[in-house]
């Protein structure tokens, strides 16, 4: 098993002449929450859908558990999971038939599926949603089957974009501590806009503006240095 999971080198995404993401430099340690923040347009969907492998970089290279991801995304693919904003989620499936449709697009073979499942729906808090359609669960359950997918497989690399957007305080809670627990055997990325999700799940922050990182240090270290993840943040993006 790796110490560095995900690796990138010099990320770059153009579109014409617009630069939207320029020279990302990234690496994830097995363990580690990184905090990924920035204002609407600072480029942190474009870089995400880079490191998810759905959107070709301009320049740089990208590597998950020192797997080339453009050269064998298939293999690369295998050690990540993936929730985008909106889950992919079928809402006439119930949670064990989408979870099981998952696992064989992971191509995790029959003797590991259910065994998977069960560990996911473990983790996840949905061992009595089995049997309940997606459509019928609250956006609370539906954000933890959403997790559920993206770890079936149990991935090094977790992804999770906004995954406790328009939940309730204690669906918000929930999510957080599920958050941190995966980050102790996996990595994790988590993209957001609140900041003090970040200061209590997150080992490290970065802070895009315009395309590039601009901030890069440990939650301890800012801890340190006596400043408030939010001065930094309205500082860097103003």
């Amino acid at each position: 098993m790796t110490a560095t999971t995900l690796s990138t080198q010099n990320l770059c995404r153009n579109y014409g002449s617009h630069i939207a993401v320029r020279d990302i430099n990234l690496q994830l340690q097995r363990g580690e929450v990184l905090g990924l923040l920035g204002p609407n347009g600072a480029g942190k969907t474009t870089t995400m859908r880079m490191l998810t492998g759905n959107l070709a970089p301009s320049a740089g290279s990208i590597e998950i558990c020192g797997i080339d991801l453009l050269n064998k995304p298939q293999e690369a693919k295998a050690h990540l999971g993936f929730l985008p904003e909106i889950p992919p989620l079928y809402q006439d499936m119930t949670v064990d038939e989408f979870l099981l449709f998952a696992a064989r697009l992971h191509r995790l073979s029959k003797p590991k599926i259910h065994t998977a499942l069960g560990d996911a729906k473990q983790r996840c808090g949905l061992e009595d949603r089995g049997r309940h359609l997606i459509s019928t669960l609250s956006k609370g359950f539906q954000q933890r089957v959403g997790i559920a997918q993206a770890i079936i497989h149990n991935p090094d690399v977790i992804i999770l974009d906004e995954p406790t957007v328009g939940l309730d305080p204690n669906q918000m809670r929930e999510i957080r501590k599920l958050v941190r627990e995966l980050g102790v055997s996996s990595s994790v990325i988590l993209s957001t806009h609140i900041l003090s999700e970040v200061e209590n799940i997150c080992d490290r922050v970065q802070i895009m503006h315009k395309g590039s990182v601009v901030f890069d240090q440990t939650m301890a270290e800012l801890q340190q240095q006596g400043t408030s993840l939010e001065m930094v943040f309205t500082q860097l993006t103003q």
